[in-house]
């Protein structure tokens, strides 16, 4: 991005974007998604946990023993884009299992929204992330 951009981007209190359907643009092509290595557990999700959600994927991350600083969020069709990381976790919340990747825990569950007061829903995704725990 050039500079100008950059500082017209700034006058208006955007700070980063992000394209929501880059492959719509003619020539696009994807570039390789790179996670930091601190990154951990990955949630794909069509929604970005914001407010009270984002509160509860907290809370779940601690009960994994993991902070925020150790996950991400990508929409599911980024998947594809990902290139090499150090995950131990891939958490589908709400969507399809695309794939799983090679020495990671796959777990799955409903959205965010839905889990968030539903006990019986974090009791399934909690005995999810305790098998994979005890083995």
């Amino acid at each position: 991005m050039s500079p100008q951009s950059s500082a017209y981007l700034h006058e208006m209190g955007i700070d980063h974007f992000q394209l929501r359907h880059p492959e719509r643009l003619a020539g696009y092509t994807p570039s390789e998604l790179i996670l930091p290595e601190s990154c951990q557990l990955l949630l794909v999700s069509d929604h970005l946990p914001v407010s009270q959600t984002a509160t509860l994927f907290e809370n779940i991350l601690k009960a994994m023993n993991l902070t925020l600083a150790q996950a991400a969020h990508i929409y599911p069709h980024q998947l594809a884009s990902l290139g090499q990381h150090q995950l131990n976790w891939l958490w589908f919340a709400g969507c399809e299992p695309l794939s799983s990747l090679e020495n990671t825990h796959v777990l799955t569950s409903e959205s965010l929204t839905l889990l968030d007061g539903d006990n019986q829903r974090k009791r399934a995704l909690w005995q999810q992330i305790r098998q994979y725990q005890s083995s």
